[in-house]
């Protein structure tokens, strides 16, 4: 039986789909995930404890446990853990991302400057000019994403970056990439993503995502992923060639990527292609010719199948990630049923729990659920998404006030 090593940073939605996926194709999978070490096998999945914040140590003992336990292949969930993932896979001998370009990926100023230097189009990042766009160079999920069109608005930017950077889940990281803010010029145009594996080098494109809701600020939530995009084949391979050769500069090789893009008058702008596949429940919303899930055909590429023969189902496919209204907390949501009745709708998930507290973008780092929608076009797909997210009554109450020493010592005298 093949073996493939998944680095997570926890038990979660993708990691879970992985699983269902290697015990449909026969495969074992052997876990390595951000926890303590101390504690033994919590989660009762025999994975092996890592720290994010300690490549050299999470290295070692993977390397470790695989002596005992050997992998055909090597797969990662999530951006922190893509350079342990490159390191093992060099030391291993297996097929992967180098580890360089694998840091490349995940630092946004890094990846301008090898864009850059390539002679591929970047934005601006050394003099931009307003409007700008003021990110961390290391979070996902356009989480601390801002854009400003003045002095004003710039330095206002850049002092809410700094209360994200140095918020407690941030800090918890220890990432020294955490310190850095990039200012870059703000691209206007459409945006997409792009789902794709690379073979030996060779990009192979799963499947392009259109955006159709702008994307123009002053924050860059990401709701609606559909494909495939309403474009015409020049267009198409316009945005293929952009990816490749994004990649190609940054020095991936081997394995999945993510890469989001722009296209503007003057051409298509790569803003970021991440050596990981989409992340949490999104990738239902890519299936092959043979019922096969996203999860499944990666698992078959990391132990050593090419993707030359894949192909994507002809329908189209969407999922909305519910945005958060508003900060609060979360009491319920009332209207699912009413929208999983809606035609083209497949399910709605409310991943968010009750009594949870709510932050939306740009400080926030979640969604409040998911909505997945499938239909022979993509205009059906994104009306069945928005009437299934109109469908939803979302109750968020505000956040209670802190009391204060002198009020907690009042209520325990006189409770």
């Amino acid at each position: 039986m093949k073996r493939v090593l998944v680095l997570a940073a926890t038990t979660g939605y993708q990691t879970r789909s992985f699983g269902d996926a290697a015990a449909r194709l026969g495969v074992e999978l052997l876990f390595a995930t951000d926890r303590c070490h101390v504690i033994d096998d919590p989660w009762q999945d025999g994975a092996v404890p890592i720290r994010f914040y300690d490549e050299a140590g999470s290295v070692a003992t993977i390397l470790d446990r695989t002596r005992t336990r050997p992998v055909d292949g090597i797969l990662v969930v999530g951006d922190r853990p893509t350079v342990i993932a490159a390191r093992v896979a060099e030391a291993l001998g297996l097929p992967g991302h180098p580890p360089a370009a694998a840091a490349a990926a995940g630092h946004k100023r890094l990846t301008r400057e090898r864009l850059r230097d390539a002679g591929l189009k970047v934005p601006d990042f050394t003099a931009p000019r307003f409007p700008c766009v003021v990110k961390p160079v290391a979070l996902t999920g356009s989480r601390g994403v801002i854009r400003a069109d003045d002095p004003a608005s710039l330095a206002a930017a850049i002092e809410r970056v700094r209360a994200i950077l140095t918020s407690v889940d941030v800090r918890n990281e220890r990432n020294a990439s955490h310190q850095e803010i990039l200012i870059e010029e703000f691209i206007p145009g459409h945006e997409f993503a792009v789902e794709g594996v690379l073979h030996h080098g060779r990009l192979y494109v799963l499947a392009i995502f259109d955006k159709p809701d702008a994307l123009d600020g002053p924050f860059f939530e990401e709701t609606i992923y559909v494909t495939p995009p309403p474009l015409d084949a020049a267009a198409r391979q316009a945005i293929e060639a952009a990816v490749a050769g994004a990649a190609h500069a940054i020095g991936l090789d081997h394995g999945p990527i993510h890469a989001e893009c722009r296209v503007a008058t003057d051409g298509v702008y790569v803003l970021e292609v991440a050596a990981r596949p989409i992340g949490g429940l999104c990738a239902r919303a890519v299936r092959f010719t043979g019922g096969e899930t996203l999860e499944e055909m990666l698992l078959r590429h990391a132990v050593g199948e090419s993707p030359a023969r894949w192909r994507r189902e002809e329908a189209a496919r969407g999922v909305m990630m519910i945005p958060i209204p508003r900060r609060g907390v979360l009491r319920g949501v009332d209207g699912v049923d009413q929208a999983r009745r809606i035609d083209g709708v497949e399910d709605v998930q409310i991943t968010a729990k009750l009594d949870q507290v709510l932050i939306p973008l740009p400080e926030g780092a979640s969604y409040l659920g998911f909505i997945f929608a499938g239909a022979p076009g993509a205009g059906d797909v994104t009306r069945a998404l928005r009437d299934a997210h109109r469908a939803l009554r979302v109750a968020i109450d505000p956040e209670l006030p802190m009391l204060t020493s002198s009020a907690l010592q009042y209520n325990h005298h006189h409770g």
